[in-house]
């Protein structure tokens, strides 16, 4: 079942809207729906994340430092 609504547009946009409904050959009923499903269709989840998170060509730190606090590696 549809529902009515009134929105009210600004005219230079209402424009681009009758333009580009015309180029295309559809209303510019289905140009709103279609952008209003495009912009609330569930998103879908993201890929794993497998790889280090920043890439560099830096030295990188120790994996398990011993003698250092984490803390002190972090913050300082």
């Amino acid at each position: 079942m549809a529902v009515r609504t009134t929105v009210d547009i600004p005219e230079p946009l209402h424009e681009k809207l009758r333009h580009r409904a015309a180029s295309q050959g559809v209303s510019i009923r289905s140009l709103i729906v279609r952008a209003l499903e495009q912009a609330y269709a569930e998103k879908k989840k993201g890929r794993r994340m497998t790889g280090p998170m920043v890439r560099g060509k830096g030295k990188l730190g120790p994996r398990f430092p011993v003698d250092e606090n984490p803390h002190d590696l972090i913050f300082s």
